[in-house]
Formats: C-alpha cells, structure tokens, sequence
C-alpha cells in the first residue's frame, strides 16, 4: 500500500512539474519575439502541387499557421482566421496554413470548409520548420506572426484567438 501511495505521489509531482514547465515556457515565449527570429525563407506545395514561397508575401503582415485536420484546436481557429482573412486583406494581413500532414485529407477539408487563404502542405518538413520558427515542444496549432520587415513579432503555441490577434496586429496596421 505505502508503495503505491508514493508512486503516485510521483506520478503526481511529475505531472505538476511537467505542467509548471509547460506554462513556464509559453510564459516566455512572447519575450523569446523580441530576439531575432530566423528569416521565413522557405517553398512548400500548394494544394495544386505548386511550390509557394513565403517571399511572395514580404510586406505584408505575415499569419503563418501550422495545423492538421486531426486537431481540434486547429478546426476551431480556422473559421475564426477566415473571417479576419476577410476583414484585413485590404489593410496588407495575410494569413497561411501549413499543413502537417498529407495532401488528401486537406483538399477533403477545403472541400467542406472554404478557406479563402493559402493553404500549404508541408508534410514532416513543417514540422521542422515550426520548430525552427519556435515550436520547441512540436505542438499543434502552432502560428508565428510577422511583421512587414520579416520579424517574427509573436509566437503561439496552442489555439489563438481573434482577440490575441488583433492585439498584436493593429499596432502593425497601415492607418486606415
């Protein structure tokens, strides 16, 4: 009896210091922005197969997201990344998905679900890439805001919201 009690008293303590860890480093990862980041120089596929490079969207306000269709998380934001997609096209933002996964089952999403922004398949690769863009614990979603200049200015591990978003764009606006 008294050895399962600490084992799980183990159990317990591994846990509350995997979580304090966890929350420790998403705590800092907004500080972890104001370093430079590593230039966004990449080309991944299209949904076409067409190979896309991040170039083409220097000077804009730059949403890359990285996502796959097996994560809740990321189906929840999506929707939420198409209306400001909408709404802030015309004022230089936009947004990219990156796919962690396949082709099939991402044209299988955009078949249901319209998304009016790139999506890209990235494959293994992009998980590589987010974690050289700062996903250091390979979660999904995973998204890196930059700025018209090529700075990362944030770095989002887990879902975003509309309201994180907006806080970090609208400084980085054009006036309107």
């Amino acid at each position: 009896m008294k050895r399962k009690i600490l084992v799980f008293c183990l159990v317990a303590l591994m846990a509350v210091v995997a979580g304090i860890a966890f929350y420790g480093y998403r705590e800092q990862a907004p500080a972890a922005t104001t370093e430079p980041g590593p230039e966004l120089n990449f080309s991944l596929p299209d949904l076409q197969d067409v190979p896309q490079s991040i170039a083409q969207w220097r000077g804009k306000i730059l949403l890359v997201n990285f996502w796959a269709t097996w994560c809740p998380p990321c189906l929840k934001e999506i929707p939420e990344f198409v209306k400001l997609q909408a709404e802030y096209q015309d004022r230089g933002v936009q947004f990219v998905g990156i796919a962690l996964e396949d082709k099939q089952p991402v044209l299988d999403y955009q078949s249901r679900v319209k998304v009016n922004y790139p999506l890209l398949i990235g494959g293994e690769d992009a998980a590589m890439l987010a974690q050289r863009l700062g996903n250091l614990i390979n979660t999904v979603p995973f998204t890196v805001i930059v700025d018209p200049q090529g700075k990362i200015v944030h770095r989002q591990l887990g879902e975003l919201s509309r309201e994180k978003i907006l806080e970090v764009i609208e400084p980085l606006l054009p006036p309107n």
